[in-house]
Order: structure tokens, then C-alpha cells, then sequence
């Protein structure tokens, strides 16, 4: 161990002797390993970056609510068939909530958009959706001011609403919207409370500028945004129950819809799961195309190391002579070389880093990115296997010189 220690010593001075001797060499050497660690970095950032922006998007379907809709997500059906689908109504959804024993909550849904308005400030286009009182257990949303519409408000179709962060902080900037009444597509709605902030749903749609009210109110006066009809959201009472409770919404709908044991699904039960599988398809074949894009840059500059690792074999072939006539084994001459060709690649693999940080930054702007430790390690771990990769048969071949002819080379 001691032996091996002082060899790793050994070939560590020699290898930082060379590169000081000649750094200008090093400098524009290493030059091709920079861009290498860069690209990789920050493709490893953006990657981890979408991902993270993904799964807090994504948690805001949650894991153990289905989605019961007339059209599935991501396709993949005839869009004529599901088209002509019948679309999915309350009786249904009160269906689902008196028969199903697996599930915790149950939740109409339906949406449009309309102008919000309150005195001369007015917003555009905002969501209106038609729900219940179970929408805040279903979907796992909390309320930040206030309160949510209760079952008497929901059922009677009172003319309350409950409003999203976005809508309260943009007509209500320097006061508490707690009773004031505000008007939706004309007509008036007292505002019950404010929910907490969620964010943007996969970077697109904010969740905070919607406006929630009762859902028989809503089809009086409101006409929904797209011809699915209901969106009715199921929560499950155990996650590990998930399936079993999706069966059994598919059970009960199916006899509500009337359809007999030979006739399909005329409707679809949405989950995260296929939001995820789809994401990782396209993030899997986006990263793949990323990495050989940069593993290219790294086998250009791997290319550049091999060729003046062969140099510098050449130059120093007197010196390869006289450590071997002195007893130097031929594991020593390899470790030697391969330690500077590893060095070279290290040195290029931080400085790859220090300028991959502030780029990340900036690219963040657009962008979601990410820099764990775990890509910085990553990215040290290539660069040293570059240089093992690259230097081992620039290294082979000096550890296998005759130390005789090698003394002899002018």
C-alpha cells in the first residue's frame, strides 16, 4: 500500500511537471475537454432542471386522483370515435360518489373563461370552473384566506365564489376581497375566500388565476370551454388501492352509461401515471440525442489528449529510458502517463464547471435548470475517465519501450 502510495505521489509530481513545462501545450490541449464538460454540464442541468419542473407540475394532478373524462390523455385513439362519445353528466358523477367504496372524495369539474371583474380593474380570460365542496380534499388544495363554499352553497347554486392568488392579488392589491362581490362574465359573485398559491401547470397555464364556484350555478350561467361535458375527479381512500378503485369507477360508470358487457369504454379514466410515462419518453429520447450531441464534443477533445500524450511520449522517450535502466517496473511508466493525461482532463473538467455555473444561470431565465452535486461529480467522473480512456495507449506504448533503444533516441 505504502509502495503504491508513494508510485501515486511519484507519478502525480512528474505529471504536474510536464504540464507546467509546457503550458501553453496544456492550455490549448485541455481546450476541447472544456467545451466537452460544458456541453455535458449544462445538458445535465437542463435535463434535471425540466424534471424538477415536471414532478412539482405534476404533483399538482396528484398521484391518487383519477380523472374521469370523455377524452383520454395523450391520444393514441380515433379522435372521430371519441368525438361522437356522449358526454359525461352529474347524474354520473352523483353515481361515482354514492357507490364507490374505495374512493375518499369525489369532485365535479367543468370550466370556461370568462372577463373577472371588480370596479375598473379587470382581467381577461380568466378560468371559471364549476365544482363542489369536496374539490379542496379531492385535488389537495388548501385555502390561504377565508373559506371554501360549503355543501348548502353548492347544491343551493349561491352566488359565491372562491378565487385563486393570481385573481386576488390583481384586483385586490391593497385590500382583503372577503365579501366583496365581483363580476363574472356580468353577473355577481360574493368572493368567499383565496386559495393558496400553486403555480403553473407544466410551465403553461397558472392554477392561480381561476375563479371556483358552485357547480349548479355554473351550468346556469356559464357554458363550458370544450364538448367533454364533466371532468369528474376521484380521489382514492388508499394509493395502493389506486387500481382496484379505478375498476371499480369503471364498473359503476359503465352501468350509468347503460352499456352492455360487449360494449367498450365510451369514456376515459385519466391518470399522473400516463403524464409521467409520456414525459419520460420524450425527456428519454431528448436527453439520449443531448448526450451523444456532447459526447461528441468529448471524443473530439479525448482525440486531442491521445494525440499529444503520443507527443509527449516522443519527447520524453530519453527519460522513459533511464527511469526503466534504473529498475522503473512498467506499471510505474504507464501509471505516469496515465496520471498526466487524467490531470489534464480534470484541470479541463473544473474549468468546464466554473464556466457551466453562471451559464446555467443565465440559461435558468428560460429555461428550469438544476446543478446538483450529483452533476458536478458526474461531470469530474467523465473527465477523468476521458483522460484514463484517452492516455492508455499513449502510456502502453512507453511503459512497452526497450529501455535500451530508448536511450539511444536522439
Amino acid at each position: 500500500m505504502r509502495h503504491f502510495l508513494d508510485e501515486l505521489k511519484e507519478g502525480l509530481s512528474i505529471a504536474f511537471g510536464a504540464i507546467r513545462a509546457n503550458k501553453m501545450r496544456s492550455v490549448l490541449t485541455t481546450l476541447g475537454i472544456v467545451i466537452g464538460i460544458v456541453s455535458v454540464t449544462l445538458m445535465g442541468t437542463a435535463i434535471e432542471g425540466l424534471n424538477r419542473a415536471f414532478n412539482k407540475s405534476i404533483a399538482a394532478i396528484g398521484a391518487d386522483v383519477l380523472y374521469v373524462q370523455k377524452w383520454p390523455w395523450g391520444g393514441g385513439q380515433n379522435w372521430w370515435e371519441i368525438r361522437n362519445r356522449r358526454d359525461i353528466n352529474m347524474q354520473q358523477a352523483r353515481a361515482i360518489e354514492k357507490n364507490a367504496e374505495t374512493a375518499k372524495s369525489v369532485s365535479p369539474l367543468n370550466s370556461t373563461a370568462r372577463n373577472v371583474q371588480f370596479g375598473r380593474k379587470l382581467i381577461e380570460n380568466a378560468i371559471v370552473l364549476g365544482t363542489d365542496e369536496d374539490f379542496l380534499e379531492t385535488s389537495n388544495v388548501n385555502v390561504a384566506l377565508g373559506r371554501f363554499m360549503t355543501s348548502l352553497e353548492a347544491n343551493g347554486g349561491r352566488p359565491v365564489c372562491v378565487i385563486g392568488s393570481e385573481i386576488s392579488e390583481n384586483l385586490f392589491p391593497s385590500e382583503s376581497p372577503l365579501g366583496k362581490v365581483i363580476k363574472l362574465g356580468g353577473y355577481p359573485y360574493r368572493v368567499l375566500g383565496v386559495l393558496e398559491r400553486q403555480g403553473s401547470f407544466l410551465g403553461m397555464a397558472s392554477l392561480d388565476n381561476r375563479v371556483y364556484v358552485p357547480i349548479s350555478r355554473f351550468f346556469k350561467e356559464f357554458r363550458s370551454m370544450h364538448g367533454g361535458g364533466l371532468s369528474i375527479m376521484v380521489k382514492a381512500a388508499n394509493l395502493s388501492e389506486l387500481e382496484e378503485t379505478k375498476e371499480e369507477v369503471r364498473g359503476i360508470l359503465r352501468k350509468a352509461r347503460k352499456l352492455s358487457p360487449k360494449q367498450q369504454d365510451d369514456f376515459a379514466i385519466n391518470q399522473q401515471e400516463i403524464f409521467v410515462n409520456f414525459f419520460n419518453q420524450i425527456g428519454g429520447v431528448i436527453a439520449a440525442v443531448g448526450l451523444f450531441i456532447t459526447g461528441l464534443s468529448l471524443f473530439v477533445g479525448g482525440i486531442g489528449i491521445m494525440n499529444i500524450m503520443f507527443v509527449s511520449v516522443t519527447e520524453r522517450t530519453k527519460e522513459i529510458g533511464i527511469r526503466k535502466a534504473i529498475g522503473a517496473p512498467r506499471r510505474s511508466i504507464l501509471f505516469q502517463f496515465l496520471m498526466e493525461a487524467a490531470s489534464l482532463c480534470l484541470m479541463g473538467g473544473i474549468i468546464g464547471i466554473i464556466i457551466a455555473f453562471p451559464l446555467s444561470l443565465i440559461i435558468d431565465q428560460v429555461l428550469p435548470t438544476a446543478m446538483p452535486v450529483s452533476i458536478v461529480v458526474i461531470a469530474l467522473l467523465v473527465s477523468i475517465l476521458v483522460g484514463v480512456i484517452s492516455g492508455f495507449l499513449p502510456a502502453y506504448r512507453a511503459s512497452r519501450m526497450d529501455p535500451v533503444d530508448a536511450l539511444r533516441y536522439e
